[in-house]
Parts: structure tokens; C-alpha cells; sequence
């Protein structure tokens, strides 16, 4: 559809097209700026661009947060522009530089509680950056404009640049540059800023997969040995091909330890597959699986114990579930997930009272499960404890998905014949009328 477009317009010719395309650039600020990049000489596109710049720099336009994502469009077009008109990949990468330093005053008179417009200079200038990078002969150019941009990182951000420095910077320049961001390191009285240009120094040491330098970079920049730093430094070797080493941080961190457990048991189970240690993997696997019964967890033991051992475990971990008194809302969606739906349906139906609705991210998926099952009883606990919590916290934004709840009961309702103990559908749909007949919004939201 599209390249038979694309083709009716070239048909017309250049005449037709420059009207058509002159008349919207009248009307159209982006259509504007498309025709004055296509007519502009080298230089021209080089002065519009720079001067958008000093204008980021300049304003005090506040923008709001529902703005911010219209401006980090905006500022995306800056660098599209600037990517099909500059065809030099130094003068580009340099280009590049320069709109990276628009991000402070960009942000600071930005509400981006989204993060639209931090993610324009995190991730799109960084994305420019290293195209033109990749082709830029002047490789020390390149280096010196990562350590320019990062010296006055103020949001942590530029150093983006640097996560992508082995896309166009050989080891060994990037070696120079590890020995340039230490000494600026050893030369800096702020805390702060040493830990960044130490950070500088750990992202470039995971790049060239040197541990050591990795190793050394995060005790320096971290007074106490922490949980995070053991793991981190045990990735580092890991990621080097070096177990043995990276066991031994990993050691260092008590298995008691809650705080980035689930970090430290999957690295262990890769350092023991490198080891060879398959008593030592089947013990971690089964810890991961019992820390959250779940269906990746559980492809993660079966790789390990083998897969004719899936129906023994699935039978004995589902004995364990329906014998437990707590309810557990990833064990009901583990059930679901083996596709016990009779065993899912009993489980719900015996804890109903301990059921919160507030926790719709894990019931609205249940239900609908349950529903697609035919499990007309274990569908209609999980939606009335979704309509319920609704209807309790009394926010008319969220009476569309309560309609939408109470709707659903009763399509459902007209599938039952044998309700058990916990009411029928008239029963439940009366108490919602004594109750909370008074939410009138509510009420026109279900006649909607």
C-alpha cells in the first residue's frame, strides 16, 4: 500500500510535489523545517542546527508533564534533521556532543516525570552519537568528547555515551581512556564525581571484558564491600569466562541474604554450569523455583533436573499448594500456568475471603484465565474481588473497569447452575445496590 503511494506520487512530478509540499510547509512547523533542510546548502543546515541549540539553551519555557512528550518530539526531530543533512561523521559526532549539552537546561524547565525527554539525550543522542561515530577517523576527537560531555554530567545521563564506547573505540583506546577517567578520579575531592568517573571506568571494563579492572574500579568508588558489589564483581568475571573467581565473590554474600537474591542464585547456577558442578545446580534451581513457583522458574529446574521429571514435580508442588492455608497469588497463576484449572478453580474457591482485589495486576489475568476455562466459579471470585476493591477505594476514574467487572459476573452468571456456598449472581448484585447504591457515577457507568 504503502510503495503504491509512494509510486502515484512520483507520477505527479516535481512541479506538483514542490507546490503541494510548499503550500504544508506553510501550515506545518515540521513540514517547514523538512523544506528548509532540503534547500539548505552544508553550512547552512550546520548554522539551523546550532542555532536550535543556543535557543534549547536560552528558553525558560516551562513545560509541563503533559507536554514533555510533544517536546521530546521535538528535540527527536532536531536529530533526525541533523542525521539526514550531515553527511561528515566527525562534524556529526561533534554535532551530536553539542545537543547532548542542551540536556540540562532541557530538563530543568521540564516536568519529565515520564522520563520522555531524559530518554531523547539517554538513549537517541547516544544512538546518534555512535553512528557517527563508528565512521569517525578522528578517533581522539571521539575521546576527548567523552570526557568533555562527562565532566559535567549533572543528571548522570551523558554517560551513555561511554556504555557504547566499544561500538567505534579499539581496546586499546579504550585502555587510554580508563587511564585518563582514573586520574581524573584520583584528582577529584567530590564524592560524587569520583563514584562517576569511576562508574565511567566500570562500564568500559564490562565492555573489554576485563574483570580486573572492573574489580578495582568498584572498591574504590565503595568504602564497605556491599551485596551488590560482590554480585556485580562476580557478573564482571563471569562475563570474562573466570567461575572460579566469580564464586568467590559470589560466597562472599550470606545465602540468608534477601536483598538481590534472586541476582546472586541465577549467577550461581550459571558459575556452577561452568564449573561443571550439577549438584551444585540442581541445589540452586530448586532454591529459585521454591523462592517463586512460576513457569519460567520452572523451565529453569527442569533444564537442570530433566524433563521427564515435569509431571512428578507439577503433581507434588501442586499437593503442596492446595495443602498450604495462605493464599499465594503466584502460586494460583502457577497453577493456571501448568493448566490445572481444577486444582486452580479449588484453590481459589477455598481462600475466597483472603482474596484482595487491590492486587488486579495478578487477578485481572487470573480471571480471565479462569473464564476461557469455563471455571465459572473461580472467574466470578476473582472479578467480584476486582469490583469490590474498586467500589470500596471510591475512584470514579477506575467505575469504567468496575462496569466492565460487573458485566462480565453477569455473562458468567448465566453459565452457572450450581453456585455452592458462595451466592449467586442476584444475591452479590443486591448487596451492591444496598451498599454502595449511593456511587451514582458508578451506577451510570454501568448503563453507559
Amino acid at each position: 500500500m504503502d510503495e503504491d503511494k509512494r509510486k502515484k506520487l512520483e507520477a505527479l512530478g516535481p512541479e506538483k510535489l514542490a507546490t503541494a509540499l510548499f503550500d504544508l510547509s506553510l501550515h506545518d512547523a515540521r513540514a517547514g523545517d523538512v523544506v528548509e533542510r532540503l534547500i539548505s546548502t552544508p553550512d547552512d543546515i550546520v548554522k539551523s542546527f546550532k542555532s536550535k541549540l543556543s535557543g534549547l539553551k536560552r528558553s525558560r519555557r516551562f513545560i509541563p508533564w503533559g507536554d514533555s512528550a510533544q517536546f521530546a518530539k521535538e528535540l527527536r526531530f532536531v536529530l533526525k534533521d541533523l542525521q539526514e543533512s550531515v553527511r561528515d561523521p566527525c562534524l556529526g559526532a561533534k554535532l551530536v556532543a553539542d545537543f547532548c549539552e542542551t540536556d540540562q537546561a532541557s530538563i530543568e524547565r521540564c516536568d519529565d516525570s515520564s522520563g520522555h525527554v531524559g530518554d531523547v539525550y539517554q538513549y537517541d543522542a547516544a544512538e546518534a552519537f555512535s553512528a557517527y561515530a563508528i565512521h569517525c577517523d578522528d578517533k581522539a576527537l571521539l575521546v576527548k568528547l567523552l570526557l568533555d560531555l562527562n565532566k559535567n554530567d549533572e543528571f548522570g545521563i551523558r554517560v551513555a555515551l561511554i556504555d557504547r564506547a566499544q561500538e567505534f573505540l579499539s581496546e586499546a583506546l579504550i585502555r587510554d581512556l580508563v587511564i585518563s577517567l582514573e586520574e581524573l578520579s584520583e584528582r577529584e575531592t567530590e564524592p560524587y564525581r569520583r563514584r562517576h568517573w569511576l562508574h565511567c571506568v566500570e562500564s568500559l571494563a564490562m565492555q573489554i571484558r576485563d574483570p580486573g579492572m572492573f574489580e578495582k574500579a568498584r572498591l574504590a568508588s565503595h568504602e564497605k564491600i556491599s551485596t551488590s558489589t560482590c554480585i556485580d564483581i562476580a557478573q564482571a568475571y563471569v562475563a570474562a569466562g573466570n567461575a572460579a573467581v566469580a564464586l568467590n565473590w559470589l560466597e562472599q554474600v550470606s545465602q540468608d541474604e534477601r536483598f538481590m537474591a534472586d541476582n546472586r542464585e541465577r549467577l550461581l547456577l550459571e558459575v556452577y554450569g561452568m564449573l561443571g558442578n550439577i549438584e551444585g545446580q540442581r541445589e540452586v534451581a530448586w532454591r529459585i523455583f521454591k523462592a517463586g513457583r512460576s513457569a519460567p522458574s520452572f523451565k529453569t529446574l527442569l533444564e537442570v533436573v530433566g524433563e521427564e521429571q515435569k509431571d512428578v514435580i507439577i503433581d507434588h508442588e501442586v499437593s503442596e499448594i492446595l495443602n498450604a492455608g495462605q493464599f499465594s497469588y503466584s502460586d494460583a497463576q502457577f497453577l493456571i500456568q501448568m493448566e490445572r484449572m481444577n486444582e486452580a478453580e479449588r484453590y481459589v474457591l477455598d481462600r475466597s475471603d483472603q482474596i484482595n482485589g487491590d492486587h488486579y495486576h495478578w487477578l485481572v489475568p487470573m480471571a480471565e484465565d479462569m473464564a476461557a476455562s469455563a471455571k465459572w466459579l473461580g472467574a466470578t471470585i476473582l472479578y467480584r474481588a476486582l469490583l469490590d476493591s474498586i467500589l470500596r477505594r471510591a475512584k470514579t476514574k477506575t467505575y469504567p473497569h468496575g462496569a466492565k467487572y460487573l458485566h462480565k459476573l453477569q455473562r458468567i452468571s448465566e453459565q452457572v447452575t450450581d453456585w455452592g456456598a458462595i451466592g449467586n449472581h442476584k444475591k452479590y448484585y443486591d448487596s451492591l445496590r444496598m451498599n454502595h447504591g449511593k456511587k451514582t457515577s458508578f451506577w451510570r457507568a454501568v448503563s453507559a
